[in-house]
């Protein structure tokens, strides 16, 4: 029994070992093909040449949608554009959920030609290999839906946007005017926005199409269906064909068995909606009653208003398109944006009542807390307190002499916004030093922008790290 135990033990931490492990390769094998492909493309004018640490941050950005800007966006040719599309569609969390899907099946085949065997020699019953044929179907044809859910929902919001841009002259205008191609500017906006990176192919994000809430309203279900509503949609998904039987075994199966989490219960579907737009319904509150006469809101009708905080506050959590300069918004939203960006996708603060499965897992989570070894693995938030505290080291001489610029809670704000793989930013602003530069130009990129080397490099592993903390969260328990 020990023997069999140690066993088992040992397979199960081999596997995990190597799923971080092939987290890890992919992403960093698809920031290194984007850098290079971003080197290799020409940027759009020839007086201007991206650093090759802003290139290769832009690329890290894109690949864990985490939207952190060092570079103009405008300053991308066209085929770069293209690649940082590419690097948002692999990279995206539903299309990486997709590719272990397929890896589970591949491991039940194996198991199957197992149970094959010892069902040849009539040791396991029929039923045994029918049940892990099932199984090993089910899985399969999750992966499939997934897939079709990822090129449904984004087709759908391709095609809307194009028809809008089509009939809305003033918004076809403004894409024109900055010398972006329409159907490039399209796809790479809808593909940002179901995969939450938040890059849009203007300077201004979204602040410049504050006035068009159809193309709001558009983007919007974008960024809840390519993040914390997808386990309600993919079980909506999967209800509409509870008649197949693969639809069916998925439905009253748990993730954990499946070996996909996004597939989570019904009732916390429901509960994790009703807390997705709880916090929607607060962040419209909260911003509405302390930011409605902001300046970057002038102009708007309260029709218009109502919308774009909407859209602002629906990227709060994990998306990070923008409306209006964050750095002119009162910091007790930033903190509750810090406080959003910082909570998992799937969070949900009202009750759950856990199944047996998850509840053995959970105490034998709580039991391997109290090993050695469980002592010296920090939480997530003191990870980030580090974080926050290295750059501050690194960007010293900044904090000293431009205090309003590089101030602890836009620094905090970065790093969460990094963490979250949301791209929130407050940005730099020249008028806000208190020794005038004049060389000082204002550009349209994200605060870290102006950072050191060093301090891009660290948030560089922050934004890795932010993709990779589901290996270290236990999941609620």
């Amino acid at each position: 029994m020990t023997k069999l135990f140690m066993s088992c033990s040992h397979r199960i931490i081999l596997f995990k070992i190597n799923a971080f492990s092939a987290y890890i390769i992919y992403l960093l094998s698809l920031s290194c093909v984007g850098f290079g492909l971003l080197k290799a493309s020409k940027p759009r004018t020839d007086d201007f040449t991206p650093r090759n640490i802003d290139l290769f941050y832009t690329s890290v950005s894109a690949a864990t949608i985490s939207s952190m800007s060092a570079v103009e966006m405008e300053a991308f040719s066209n085929a770069q554009l293209v690649v940082m599309t590419f690097l948002m569609f692999v990279g995206g969390e539903i299309f990486v959920s997709m590719l272990r899907v397929h890896l589970n099946a591949f491991k039940v085949t194996r198991k199957l030609r197992v149970v094959k065997v010892h069902d040849e020699t009539g040791t396991l019953s029929h039923q045994d290999f029918d049940d892990e044929s099932l199984k090993y179907d089910s899985i399969r044809f999750l992966g499939w839906v997934v897939l079709g859910y990822v090129v449904v929902v984004q087709t759908i919001g391709i095609a809307s946007v194009l028809i809008y841009l089509g009939l809305v002259s003033g918004a076809k205008n403004v894409v024109r005017n900055k010398g972006i191609k329409r159907l490039t500017f399209v796809v790479f906006t809808v593909v940002s926005s179901f995969a939450s990176c938040g890059f849009v192919p203007t300077n201004e994000n979204m602040v410049v199409f504050k006035e068009y809430s159809g193309l709001l309203l558009i983007l919007i279900p974008q960024l809840l269906l390519g993040n914390t509503l997808f386990p309600a949609a993919l079980r909506g998904v999967l209800w509409s064909g509870r008649r197949n039987n693969m639809a069916k075994y998925l439905l009253r199966s748990s993730g954990m068995e499946i070996g996909y989490m996004d597939l989570l219960p019904g009732l916390h579907c429901v509960l994790l909606v009703a807390t997705v737009f709880g916090f929607l319904s607060i962040g419209f509150a909260f911003f509405s009653s302390m930011e409605w006469n902001n300046a970057g809101l002038d102009g708007l009708n309260t029709y218009q208003k109502v919308v774009a905080i909407f859209f602002q506050c629906a990227n709060a959590r994990h998306a990070g398109e923008t409306i209006v300069d964050l750095s002119t918004i009162a910091p007790a939203i930033l903190v509750f944006f810090v406080l959003l960006m910082y909570l998992p996708p799937y969070t949900s603060f009202l009750p759950i009542e856990k199944d047996e499965q998850i509840t053995s897992k959970c105490e034998g989570k709580e039991r391997r807390r109290n090993t050695i070894i469980q002592t010296f693995i920090f939480s997530q938030l003191s990870y980030l307190v580090i974080f926050i505290i290295l750059i501050c080291i690194t960007e010293r001489k900044s904090l000293k002499e431009d205090p309003l610029n590089f101030s602890v809670l836009n620094i905090t704000l970065e790093v969460i916004s990094a963490y979250g793989n949301v791209g929130f930013t407050t940005g730099y602003s020249c008028d806000r030093q208190l020794r005038a530069d004049p060389k000082c130009v204002n550009k349209w990129y994200g605060f870290s922008g102006k950072w050191s080397d060093e301090g891009k490099i660290i948030l560089i592993i922050v934004m890795f790290f932010g993709r990779l903390n589901q290996f270290n969260m236990n999941g609620g328990c």
